[in-house]
């Protein structure tokens, strides 16, 4: 087989390669890459192109695109809790993982998700509750196309950050 000016013949054997026009210059290009050349130019040409299939997006990632959004509200000072038989039950695997502090309950087009929090003290509860509420619907819309149906908020706790942990003086 002899390439030559982009152009790939046969050594003239039955059953060998078939010769190949390409118009761009194809120094370093392989021969694939020649024979792919002519469907990647309809491609291009094309103004959409349409592949089928699905996509499931699991309740874990979801989870946790919400702990991430909730998380970046100001006066939230964590998301959900931390609880060593939790931990130790998702280790030995009796208990499924997931993001911490949001349950979710997902279809194909909305979710349902329950998100727990600590707010540190001195900001407003029902701020931020609406602002958790407004970037954990945005954030779902945006990275999965779901809608959140609902985002129901458990205050869980306060911190109260001026406090020395520990220490009387």
């Amino acid at each position: 087989m002899v390439v030559e000016n982009g152009k790939r013949q046969s050594s003239g054997d039955r059953g060998g390669p078939v010769a190949l026009k390409v118009d761009k210059p194809t120094s370093g290009i392989s021969i694939k890459e020649l024979e792919m050349l002519p469907r990647l130019e309809e491609i291009e040409q094309l103004d959409t192109l349409i592949v089928k299939g699905t996509t499931n997006i699991s309740e874990e990632v979801i989870g946790a695109i919400a702990s991430q959004a909730a998380s970046e509200v100001e006066g939230i000072a964590q998301v959900g809790t931390s609880s060593l038989k939790r931990v130790l039950a998702e280790r030995i695997g009796s208990a499924k993982r997931k993001a911490r502090g949001v349950d979710v309950e997902a279809g194909r087009k909305e979710a349902i998700l329950d998100i727990s929090v600590r707010l540190f003290y001195g900001y407003s509860i029902p701020q931020a509750v609406i602002h958790i509420r407004r970037i954990v619907a945005d954030r779902l819309l945006k990275y999965c196309g779901l809608v959140a149906k609902k985002v129901n908020i458990k205050v869980v706790g306060l911190e109260f950050p001026e406090r020395l942990s520990g220490r009387v003086q």
